[in-house]
């Protein structure tokens, strides 16, 4: 069993000091394979305190430099690729299809910045002024369990590329992935105090950091609730807040779509990251006169889709990520039938086979209203809701009609007409007709989805302020 008490703070290991503990688990064999030590707000300062003195010499460092230290970081992670698909693996237990691209990914997200850093327009002239984009200060960023170490790159390439130094508070389910990943971001060679990674949970250790009157920028993705809580936090000190959030994203077939292509397409929007990912595509909007058609359809691409441990090359979907996260989904699948929704594949209860482990029956409603609960808010699961429409203009309105707006999904045969949909769609992102992920483009969602953008040039300059100089 594994004792993870360490934290990362100005270039150093350094244990925790606090007492607390929290167990982590192997959620495809329920396991307890470890501990880690959860910080308190004395490490939390400390954290902060590296940052800060780092920062004014940081925060001039010339532009090749940063992007020297951006590719540092991503062969630093190819280097270390097969422990950190492991622990991953271990952890958090999805199929290996997704480690190897989640690992993989947060890789390139490094060279993706590096890129911006070279490309970005650092200085211009308005009229009489000159115009230079300059760091925020301190950066703070609280990450999920979800995809960890693809978070923990994702914002530790935007804060070093503006020239911020950071500090980043992961989900204390995820202790050994980060444990894995510091060694491996260590070897990169950072300046001391640019990078500070400190283990704690969000009442303790997130909330400090959020509050932190030396932090001047906080980065967060995780729940539309946790959202709200950093977001009143950092009011006090006006924090900029970046804010990644939940989905219900829906995915629209539209009359004229090939089913038989598109049905792999929906369920794999639908199962992406065994239903654990805030772009999930939960809602599946279909025409009223094909959706038998296309309800027998995804019955049949079911099979596609196994359920198992990541230690089976064949699995398509894995577990849970704990038994609390197991729990809310069987509370969803009863809510569904007690609403007065059909199941037409899946149902309560582990997969037939499978006695341990927190996996799911992948779970497929139809006959759903979209005044449901099910239909309506976050599961973060395998489990789908089918929605009927009459036209497109009913499909638009039911896709808008949720508090969220991350990313939204449309099928259909004629271009024109997937674009009339899509520049309708109240969301952050519109993938249409299975669109591949864009890097250079901004992500961040609409309404109660969240607040600012990631990646790219939008994502940089969410770390940073333009200071005006007028002649």
């Amino acid at each position: 069993m594994r004792s993870i008490i360490n934290n990362y703070i100005g270039g150093q290991f350094r244990p925790a000091s606090s007492d607390r503990t929290a167990p982590l688990h192997n959620p495809a064999t329920e396991e307890q394979i470890g501990t880690v030590r959860l910080s308190n707000t004395d490490d939390v300062d400390a954290a902060v305190a590296a940052a800060k003195a780092v920062w004014p010499s940081f925060a001039a460092t010339p532009q090749d430099e940063r992007i020297a230290m951006l590719r540092r970081l991503s062969s630093a992670l190819a280097d270390s690729e097969p422990e950190l698909i492991a622990a991953m693996r271990a952890e958090y237990g999805a199929p290996i299809h997704f480690t190897t691209f989640s690992v993989r990914h947060a890789g390139s997200v490094f060279l993706d910045m590096a890129r911006t850093v070279a490309d970005y327009p650092w200085r211009q002239s308005i009229g009489r002024a000159q115009v230079e984009m300059r760091p925020l200060g301190v950066a703070a960023a609280i990450t999920p369990w979800n995809s960890n170490i693809g978070f923990i790159c994702a914002k530790l390439a935007a804060a070093v590329a503006a020239g911020s130094p950071i500090v980043i508070k992961p989900s204390e389910l995820s202790a050994i992935q980060t444990e894995v990943l510091a060694q491996a971001l260590h070897k990169a060679g950072l300046p001391a105090g640019v990078l500070n990674i400190v283990n704690g949970d969000g009442a303790v250790a997130g909330a400090a950091l959020a509050a932190h009157p030396d932090v001047a920028k906080v980065s967060f993705t995780g729940s539309t609730a946790t959202g709200r809580a950093i977001l009143r936090a950092g009011a006090q000190t006006m924090k900029r807040v970046t804010l990644e959030l939940g989905g219900k994203g829906a995915q629209i077939i539209l009359d004229d779509a090939d089913l038989d292509r598109v049905a792999g397409m929906v369920l794999a929007n639908g199962f992406m990251n065994s239903g654990q990912a805030c772009i999930a595509g939960t809602r599946i909007l279909v025409s009223r006169r094909r959706q038998e058609d296309f309800e027998q359809k995804l019955v049949a691409a079911l099979g596609a889709f196994p359920v198992g441990p990541a230690t089976d090359p064949d699995a398509g979907i894995g577990p849970m990520v704990n038994r609390r996260q197991w729990d809310r989904v069987q509370s969803y699948i009863a809510l569904g039938q007690a609403e007065g929704a059909r199941v037409l594949a899946g149902g309560a209860g582990r997969p037939e086979g499978m006695e341990r482990g927190w996996f799911v029956r992948p779970t497929l409603f139809t006959d759903v209203h979209h005044d449901m609960r099910i239909a309506r808010e976050e599961i973060f699961g395998p489990v789908l809701c089918i929605i009927a429409y009459e036209d497109d203009a009913e499909a638009i309105r039911i896709a808008n009609d949720t508090t969220y707006g991350l990313q939204n999904y449309v099928f259909g045969g004629d271009e024109d007409r997937n674009r009339r949909v899509a520049q309708q769609l109240e969301s952050g992102r519109i993938a249409v007709n299975g669109a591949a992920h864009e890097p250079m483009a901004p992500f961040g969602g609409f309404k109660q989805s969240g607040i600012g953008r990631e990646f790219g040039a939008y994502g940089l300059t969410a770390f940073l302020e333009p200071r005006v100089v007028l002649s």
